[in-house]
């Protein structure tokens, strides 16, 4: 099997240096060559699934969120996990399942997948934002390209901060909206598309990194802005927040008062921008 790298340079979509640049930047964090490239800027989500199809000779599938999929095939995947792993169902035919999958390295979620259906699974590259899309539309039943609404969402996994938040803010007259764990989270930022997201950064099932990651892979809710809420307080941490695409940091214990001037903050800072 040819190394990604070997066939991103062959198609030339990178140079050799590019290369070299991103597997020296691929040792200190611990991420797929892929993914380090992407957030280099010097390759495209598509760009990336057709690498890894040729690289592991899979197909590929495109635009698939206008096609129908039964609520039997639905049925096989959970809707939750179906998130997380980012999988799409696609066909299912004798003892085999069709998949769309981003990640053909993770072969743990596909013997996962195998486990749960019964079914030989076969993988599909597509991107992140087809996957989202699908799963937004068949999984969530959102309408792709409804307009926010003005709530903000707060994501947190303890009932008395995430209580205190929604007192605050709703004293100041938002529409807080209260999700429990990343995935939660996930689900209502597609559905109900909020103004601002303020999630903690240690969660179940999806912590604050994975849901950031997650919201910027959908175009459907990528500008929205997200604020990192920590009890790891330190100006390293609060750098790496600011870095991985978080427009603010709060530190924990809560301050009801702090909440609310951040909060208003961000809006401002964003009325600004689509001024």
């Amino acid at each position: 099997m040819k190394h990604l790298g070997d066939i991103l340079v062959e198609a030339e979509l990178i140079s050799r240096k590019t290369l070299e640049r991103a597997l020296e930047r691929q040792k200190g964090e611990k991420k797929r060559l892929g993914m380090v490239l992407e957030e280099m800027g010097v390759i495209t989500e598509e760009e990336l699934a057709e690498a890894l199809a040729k690289q592991f000779n899979f197909k590929t599938i495109k635009n698939f969120i206008s096609h129908s999929f039964s609520q039997e095939l639905l049925d096989l995947l959970p809707s939750d996990f179906a998130m997380k792993k980012l999988v799409f169902p696609l066909k299912q035919k004798d003892n085999m399942l069709a998949v769309a999958i981003t990640d053909p390295f993770d072969v743990e979620t596909m013997e996962m997948l195998s486990r749960i259906t019964g079914f030989q699974i076969i993988p599909v590259i597509s991107t992140r934002k087809e996957i989202l899309d699908a799963i937004s539309k068949n999984y969530l039943k959102s309408n792709i390209g409804v307009s926010e609404c003005d709530s903000i969402l707060v994501v947190e996994d303890s009932t008395t901060v995430a209580t205190v938040i929604q007192v605050a803010l709703a004293k100041e007259g938002f529409n807080v909206l209260v999700a429990h764990d990343g995935l939660e989270g996930l689900k209502l930022a597609i559905s109900e598309r909020p103004r601002i997201i303020i999630t903690d950064s240690v969660m179940p099932r999806m912590d604050g990194y994975g849901l950031l990651r997650a919201i910027k892979a959908n175009p459907m809710t990528a500008d929205i802005p997200v604020i990192m809420l920590t009890s790891k307080a330190s100006t390293e941490d609060e750098q790496k927040a600011l870095e991985f695409g978080f427009i603010d940091f709060i530190p924990k214990p809560v301050q009801p008062m702090r909440i609310v001037s951040r909060v208003k903050r961000v809006m401002e800072l964003t009325q600004k921008y689509r001024r």
